[in-house]
């Protein structure tokens, strides 16, 4: 997600009209992201992007504007609200969205599982009167209002409602209640509390509500969750009837609002949705592509393919790269493109400078494999700038009342010559991957332009400087350096630290000619002296030495990740509460640790090789959402909360995935807590009793880099499948080089073809494995559709996706027949 800007928010009714507004990212009513408070402004720039794995199903991508005000609190201007369906029209386009107004009838998530029983009873006079039995089961996914969810039900046919226990603390109630309503009744029949319905025509017309409600301790009432009306009509046809229901607004939940009132927000979502087979279905295709690096020449191989019919060379460079990663042949493969590419360069001044399929992918692989160097060289410094806020202004025309422009200039040369110092020391900690790469750039570029001796350098800075370092200052949000976009007068200063840096790398012979400002000019006076370019070329030469390995660096503790959550004590005395404490938690490859709050010395530390097994904890052990455990040896468990279904995922896959090689790993586990003297799940009374589940399976246990294969292989069928036409008329492109060696036609000159055999072969092959994978796809669908019933809890009556999907396959199946 991109969160772009608001404007035309309402004015504040205060006297300065002004409002300190930020964003939230909800998957239905749960937030999962949020943004900076942009302060004093009606129409906020935020500028931040958001990315996740989505863990749960959802009904709708939902965006709040909050007002802060003096008094700190935070009221909701708005919101926008993407049903999960539509979610495909705005695909990867920035769209303005209306804000809608907000209130309680209209935001609604769950579901309710209902059985309706209408039944014929002959009374003691010998007439017939019809009575309806409404069972309401259970609900899941209800909303928590204000930290917590105390639903009951109503229900109500024509007449007073009947209601259901209240169940305290969750937000998936099992209520199992039955209510009785007499629908028509005999004549002689006037009990005022039954209904007044003589003709059984009347049924058809009559509907049965089921309300939900949260009870609140607040004086200003139950708070409304959802509601459900059913016609009887549809009795009918068969007297009983069991479904699970989506919850729906109430009638007026979409009260007419003039729809200018509130402005609108700039959003860019970017939705892909995978459906991965198990790994032998993806083996040829997976195959053809690992040894794109060995076949001759590349442009042949079915990697290369995928960049040339891709519209963008990153649509293809991302699931390559990570793919290639995974299975460890990244430096072959980025060896033999780069190489075949610098073949191709006629000036050594232009080597890597253009969007080629090599750039893209080294990119990426700096992107995946250098966080890590990116966060201990740049985050610190980074830091400091944006909590500092030392002016940096060095164009005269934009500087502020009171400032000096010599002042400035000296604060930001000290910020340029200390990230430049850092820069240029990390030799040593520059990833192995990397290095292997660079190793190869500067070996191709020095055998293709050997009167060039500088070409080895620039070959190699054109990456880490131009493409890693530079973006990485003037962008830090990008890379995870900082959780936002930096204000303005920040964002101002590290533009101007980034060009320096960028132009310092670059080793450009006349560098102050380089700038299009003289201000720009007249400051890198500063940066002309021979030890900075020669602090350039150490660096260069000692991150694309070959054989370049410090083992020292890989034993230094890294950084996995950090934040705050809540943990129950883990009971280390005998007696006392065992009460819920919100922590710091902090995960390295060495071990996971909490303490009070950042920096602060680590209450408890488990090292890596006592975690036994990660799994989530079943909502019903303390009536919280988002937990899980973490299991050590002598069966002790740590039982965490995360602050949202996102994050919880994320803790659960890198805890599982950095301690997916210990030894004595569980291979079952409790899925709920031991309390009151038995485990909730099985009802075993020894607290040292083996797990009655299996455990998951986890994940590989490469650290640094959470890459599912098959999945990437998914991603590179679903591309070569768009773009099929492409791979045809490269095909008919291939066929019309070889039997004619004149001018080339227009349409098919796009392509890089060097053997139009070799490449013909290839194409031939990647036509016949994702023709294979469609035929699969296609077939999983159509007995997903024959298997799949409407009204099922994956289902629920309501589901407009799936109502779209059951259009789609029948008009699928008419086609067919």
């Amino acid at each position: 997600l991109s969160l772009g800007e608001a404007k035309n928010l309402p004015t504040y009714p205060g006297p300065n009209k002004m409002r300190d507004c930020y964003c939230t990212v909800n998957l239905d009513q749960e937030e999962v992201f949020r943004t900076k408070i942009v302060e004093k402004s009606l129409c906020p720039f935020y500028g931040e992007d958001f990315y996740c794995e989505i863990p749960r199903t959802f009904r709708h991508l939902s965006f709040y504007i909050f007002d802060r005000d003096v008094f700190r609190r935070d009221s909701i201007i708005g919101k926008v609200a993407i049903q999960k369906e539509d979610l495909q029209k705005y695909h990867n386009r920035d769209t303005w969205f209306q804000l809608q107004h907000v209130d309680a009838d209209s935001e609604v998530q769950g579901k309710v599982h209902l059985e309706l029983r209408l039944s014929e009873v002959i009374t003691d006079t010998g007439v017939v009167c019809h009575k309806l039995a409404t069972r309401v089961l259970e609900c899941q996914g209800l909303p928590i209002v204000n930290g917590q969810c105390d639903p009951y039900a109503t229900v109500t046919l024509a007449g007073p409602s009947r209601q259901t226990k209240v169940k305290k603390k969750t937000n998936n109630p099992h209520f199992d209640e039955v209510f009785y309503f007499e629908v028509t009744r005999p004549s002689s029949y006037n009990k005022k509390s039954h209904f007044d319905i003589e003709d059984v025509d009347e049924v058809d017309k009559m509907e049965i509500r089921v309300d939900l409600w949260n009870a609140s301790n607040l004086k200003f009432g139950d708070e409304f969750l959802g509601e459900l009306r059913l016609p009887l009509k549809f009795l009918r046809q068969s007297s009983s009837y069991e479904a699970w229901y989506f919850l729906q607004p109430r009638d007026n939940g979409n009260k007419s609002l003039k729809p200018d009132d509130l402005g609108s927000l700039r959003l860019n979502v970017v939705y892909t949705e995978d459906h991965v087979f198990s790994s032998d279905y993806y083996s040829p295709l997976r195959d053809l592509l690992l040894k794109s690096a060995d076949v001759e020449p590349v442009s042949a191989s079915a990697a290369h393919i995928l960049g040339e019919v891709c519209r963008e060379k990153q649509e293809a460079a991302i699931p390559l790269v990570r793919l290639f990663l995974h299975y460890g042949r990244i430096v072959p493969f980025i060896s033999a493109i780069a190489n075949a590419e610098v073949k191709r360069t006629q000036d050594p001044n232009t080597i890597f400078r253009g969007n080629s399929l090599t750039s893209k992918c080294i990119d990426e692989t700096m992107k995946l494999a250098g966080m890590h160097y990116l966060q201990v060289t740049l985050k610190p410094i980074i830091d400091e700038i944006c909590q500092v806020h030392k002016p940096c202004e060095i164009d005269p025309v934009k500087l502020k009342d009171g400032e000096n422009l010599e002042n400035n200039r000296e604060n930001l040369r000290q910020y340029v010559d200390r990230i430049f110092t850092v820069i240029t020391k990390s030799g040593v900690s520059c990833p192995t991957v990397m290095c292997d790469i660079f190793f190869s750039l500067r070996e191709s570029a020095a055998k293709r332009f050997q009167g060039d001796l500088d070409v080895r350098y620039t070959a190699v800075s054109s990456f880490i400087f131009l493409r890693f370092f530079a973006p990485a200052i003037l962008s830090p949000n990008l890379f995870q350096l900082t959780p936002h976009h930096p204000d303005p007068q920040t964002s101002r200063t590290l533009t101007l630290i980034s060009k320096t840096i960028q132009t310092l790398g670059s080793l450009s012979k006349s560098k102050s000619a380089s700038f299009k400002e003289s201000y720009m000019a007249t400051f890198y006076d500063y940066f002309n002296e021979q030890k900075y370019a020669d602090a350039v070329k150490n660096f260069l030469d000692l991150i694309s030495s070959s054989g370049r390995r410090d083992h020292k660096s890989i034993e230094q503790p890294i950084l996995l990740k950090e934040g705050f959550m809540i943990k129950r004590a883990q009971g280390r005395k005998r007696f006392g509460m065992k009460n819920f404490k919100k922590r710091w938690f902090r995960l390295t490859n060495h071990e996971f640790t909490y303490q009070k709050s950042k920096g602060d010395h680590p209450l408890c530390s488990i090292p890596i090789e006592n975690i036994l097994a990660v799994e989530r904890l079943e909502e019903e052990s303390f009536k919280m959402k988002n937990m899980f455990q973490v299991i050590q040896p002598e069966r002790r468990v740590l039982y965490i909360q995360a602050n949202n279904c996102v994050e919880a995922k994320d803790w659960i896959d890198i805890l599982t995935k950095v301690s997916q090689c210990n030894k004595k790993r569980l291979t079952v586990y409790h899925p709920s807590a031991y309390l009151n003297g038995h485990w909730l799940c099985c009802k075993a009374p020894a607290d040292n009793t083996p797990g009655c589940t299996p455990c998951t399976g986890g994940l590989p246990a490469n650290i640094q880099l959470d890459i599912d294969g098959d999945r990437e292989t998914e991603r590179i069928y679903s591309l070569f499948n768009l773009y099929m036409s492409k791979l045809e008329k490269m095909q008919e492109a291939c066929g019309s080089k070889s039997v004619y060696d004149g001018p080339e036609e227009e349409e098919y000159s796009t392509f890089i073809i060097d053997d139009p055999k070799e490449t013909y072969k290839t194409l031939k092959l990647i036509i016949e494995g994702v023709g294979a994978l469609e035929q699969e796809h296609a077939q999983y669908k159509r007995d997903k559709f024959k298997k799949t019933k409407y009204g099922s809890q994956e289902h629920p009556i309501g589901d407009k996706s799936f109502q779209t999907y059951i259009r789609q396959q029948s008009e699928i199946s008419a086609h067919s027949i």
